[in-house]
């Protein structure tokens, strides 16, 4: 098969699809990969040293489009590149479709088949590919929130840690999963005061039995939200829906309640976000204000991490990447149920529900798909 990783051309995105040792894996494997020209430049990797690993090397995104059976990326395709998808090509990477119906539009026209990193489960409910990338954000989340809560980026000034004699920033992590757990870890290591809400009362057991009382925790109720929110310095949302649209937890209404300059972090904004006022930023411009509160809502948080986040999306995805390569999407589904959870668009057709149920579309069932 023929692997083609192209530049990320997002706003700030540094991260790169395919690492050389992955490259190198590939071709030992019996197939071709095809790297764009600079693609892994951000990610601390040179053009020689993908050579060095086998792949060849093309100048435009448009050779490695028209040329490869997979395209294999971190970020969902830009529109342009999503032009340059064809009918039977294979698309493998980020694409919380959920709030995004103009990616959806094109992706079903394209006839392609897409395959999400996030919608791909493993044998223990969770989700592998997604799982990296939410431990960066979520060890980015508190230090990206304490940059935000300086005064000359328009936050309240608080220290996170405080100081002998001054009380240390309250922190509110709202969802107790993967990204959850390390904003809380990483919050409470700056000295933070910190609370985790969740809804799930084994999560909020595993939490207190693994960390005891480094941080506290919570039954999330509209209640206990509102209460922790009008008191906290900074809130960081980390709930997710797999695949589906995140739910609204903090309103506007709630902001004009809160202590001023406080900052809200939404690691959720690829779903669309857990605050109702959250829209997506880009690294170059990552705040905003409304009502007095900051908002940061950086759409590709580990980017700005770029070599450690490729390094650990590259383990992730390999042996994906190769039994996808290996059998072709259909035998590599067939034998794997959870890979086929990741099976979101095929030839026209919608195959993921929650994506469906957000957007209002029609969708067939992704074992339908496979006979198609």
């Amino acid at each position: 098969m023929k692997i083609g990783c192209p530049t990320e051309i997002k706003p700030q995105e540094f991260r790169v699809g395919m690492t050389p040792d992955a490259a190198r894996e590939a071709v030992a494997h019996g197939h071709e990969v095809i790297i764009q020209v600079g693609a892994g430049t951000g990610a601390g990797f040179s053009d020689d040293d993908y050579r060095a690993a086998g792949a060849v090397l093309l100048d435009t995104a448009e050779e490695i489009f028209a040329t490869a059976d997979m395209i294999v990326k971190v970020k969902e395709p830009q529109a342009v590149e999503r032009k340059m998808l064809r009918e039977g090509q294979l698309l493998f990477t980020y694409l919380h479709l959920a709030p995004d119906p103009e990616q959806t539009k094109d992706l079903l026209e394209s006839g392609c088949t897409a395959i999400a990193y996030e919608t791909v489960t493993d044998a223990h409910g969770g989700l592998p590919l997604l799982a990296p990338m939410s431990e960066v954000a979520g060890r980015l989340a508190p230090q990206v929130g304490a940059w935000t809560l300086q005064k000359a980026n328009g936050g309240r000034g608080v220290l996170m840690g405080g100081v002998p004699g001054v009380a240390p920033a309250k922190v509110v992590v709202i969802g107790g999963g993967v990204v959850g757990t390390h904003a809380a870890k990483i919050a409470a290591g700056m000295g933070a005061d910190v609370t985790v809400l969740d809804r799930s009362l084994n999560r909020l057991k595993y939490l207190d039995d693994v960390f005891g009382d480094r941080f506290k925790n919570q039954y999330s109720t509209a209640g206990a939200t509102a209460e922790l929110v009008r008191e906290a310095d900074m809130v960081i949302g980390a709930v997710l829906i797999p695949g589906a649209a995140a739910p609204k937890l903090v309103s506007r209404a709630q902001l004009s309640e809160m202590k001023p300059g406080a900052a809200l972090v939404d690691v959720a904004i690829d779903q669309g976000g857990c605050f109702e006022t959250s829209r997506a930023t880009t690294h170059a411009d990552p705040i905003y204000e409304v009502d007095g509160i900051m908002h940061y809502c950086v759409a590709n948080m580990p980017g700005a991490v770029a070599r450690t986040s490729t390094q650990a999306l590259g383990n992730a995805t390999l042996p994906f990447l190769l039994n996808l390569a290996d059998k072709g999407w259909k035998q590599a589904c067939e034998e794997d149920p959870h890979l086929l959870n990741g099976l979101n668009v095929h030839a026209g057709k919608l195959t993921y529900y929650a994506v469906g149920k957000a957007l209002g579309l029609d969708v067939i069932s992704p074992s339908l798909a496979l006979k198609s």
